[in-house]
């Protein structure tokens, strides 16, 4: 088995334990015990966006963003989340796009897949559509989506180029790419790279700023931007239970890590642009990484 193999494996194994949890403790959080200080995917959603949505759903948002509030989603338009997990991004933008559009979710993990088509009934969402896949190899025609988002996915490939190629190639000329992400300043000591613990936790995977900007340019967007949102010290890392792994392979003490979680933005060329990206409203705050496989 590859490297790559190997990964996904991690991958798949530690989300679909989550999704279990999500179904026996909807009460729980996604990283440690939910709590403000632990959970990286905490405060992402407003009252009013979770306030209708299975809570299954809710627990099962793995994220370290918020893609739809950031994608300028319109009605009409057809959107794909990426790792869609729980369904909670997917759900989120059937609302924004309306009845005349429509939202996909694609996750390679079934149990995932079982739990967001339970989430879609329950929230009694028709415009939904979730496909088992993987971002490398999307199951969907050419010029077929309108938006592409993600919370918190692309890190977890062991092969970005061919997801980003795939995303360009299934995007309408002039589609949109909105994504939340972790990414990196600097480059990723290889020890963590080769942990696959924390690929699964999504730090080893990250990308450096610089580095997404020039895959997605060699993909073909344009219009890039990466905008940091939260960034991580080693004390997150130790509440969340990464302590001892960075420790041993990054810096030591409080001081930042070079590990962010960030917006990124892009425009397939082409098509009519009715206006530009809204600005990124940057909040400079710190929280938690995620422990093992908890969240992300």
């Amino acid at each position: 088995m590859t490297t790559g193999q190997k990964i996904k494996e991690e991958v798949r194994k530690r989300y679909g334990k989550a999704a279990t949890r999500a179904r026996e403790n909807a009460a729980g959080g996604c990283c440690g015990d939910g709590s403000d200080e632990n959970a990286i995917s905490s405060h992402l959603y407003t009252t009013d966006e979770i306030r209708d949505l299975p809570q299954e759903a809710v627990v099962a948002s793995l994220g370290c963003g918020n893609p739809v509030a950031i994608a300028d989603l319109r009605e009409g338009e057809t959107v794909l989340d990426l790792g869609s997990g729980g369904g909670i991004d997917v759900l989120l933008s059937a609302r924004r796009v309306g009845p005349a559009g429509k939202a996909y979710g694609l996750d390679m993990t079934d149990d995932m897949l079982e739990l967001a088509r339970e989430n879609a009934r329950k929230a009694g969402v028709a415009n939904v559509e979730f496909l088992k896949g993987e971002m490398e190899a999307m199951p969907l025609p050419d010029a077929s989506i309108d938006v592409i988002i993600s919370n918190c996915v692309v890190n977890l490939s062991p092969d970005k180029n061919a997801v980003l190629r795939e995303a360009h190639r299934v995007l309408t000329p002039g589609g949109r790419f909105a994504v939340a992400d972790i990414v990196t300043r600097g480059e990723m000591p290889a020890g963590l790279k080769r942990n696959l613990e924390l690929w699964a936790g999504c730090v080893a995977g990250a990308l450096s700023e610089d580095e997404y900007r020039a895959k997605l340019t060699a993909a073909g967007f344009g219009d890039i931007e990466v905008e940091a949102v939260r960034e991580y010290t080693a004390d997150d890392a130790e509440s969340g239970g990464l302590g001892d792994l960075v420790r041993k392979y990054a810096k030591q003490g409080a001081e930042p890590l070079g590990i962010i979680s960030a917006i990124v933005r892009a425009r397939k060329p082409g098509g009519v642009i009715v206006r530009p990206f809204e600005p990124i409203e940057v909040v400079a705050t710190r929280g938690s990484v995620c422990g093992p496989g908890e969240c992300c």
